[in-house]
């Protein structure tokens, strides 16, 4: 029998300490980057955006490919080309965690277009506020002392 899924990844994490480093100028290199990680695990890629602070990730997860090895390889092969060309000034690393959330293909334009308006979106919300909410509308016990 073959294997079927249709399951939608966001994919949050931050900059260590949530500095804001990712100046603008260099996120698109950064973004495509991340794009090509996940293209060559197998993963169908919707997006990847994000602020001065913090990345989302919006995919399907290849059935072969473990979320966790997959984090781990985005977070080390981003850092290491941040800090080899020196795309950001102040960058000193991610954060060690990550927020996954699934959503049904049924989301996927609405998680799209979210996705998309990052930076209005950010306006109006921090990005402390913005993963609580997630974790919250998602149910997802937490512990604010262990959030940063």
């Amino acid at each position: 029998m073959s294997t079927y899924k249709q399951i939608i990844y966001q994919i949050v994490f931050g900059t260590k300490n949530r500095n804001k480093c990712l100046a603008r100028d260099n996120r698109s290199r950064l973004y495509e980057y991340i794009f090509g990680i996940l293209q060559n695990n197998k993963c169908h890629v919707y997006g990847v955006n994000g602020m001065e602070d913090h990345i989302h990730i919006l995919f399907h997860l290849h059935p072969s490919v473990s979320l966790a090895w997959l984090i781990k390889d985005v977070k080390l092969a981003t850092s290491a080309l941040i800090k080899e060309n020196d795309l950001f000034k102040d960058f000193s690393g991610w954060q060690s965690g990550y927020g996954a959330f699934t959503y049904s293909v049924k989301e996927k334009g609405t998680l799209i277009a979210y996705l998309n308006n990052q930076e209005e979106h950010h306006r109006k919300i921090t990005y402390e506020e913005e993963y609580i909410s997630l974790l919250t509308d998602n149910e997802i016990e937490f512990d604010k002392k262990y959030l940063w």
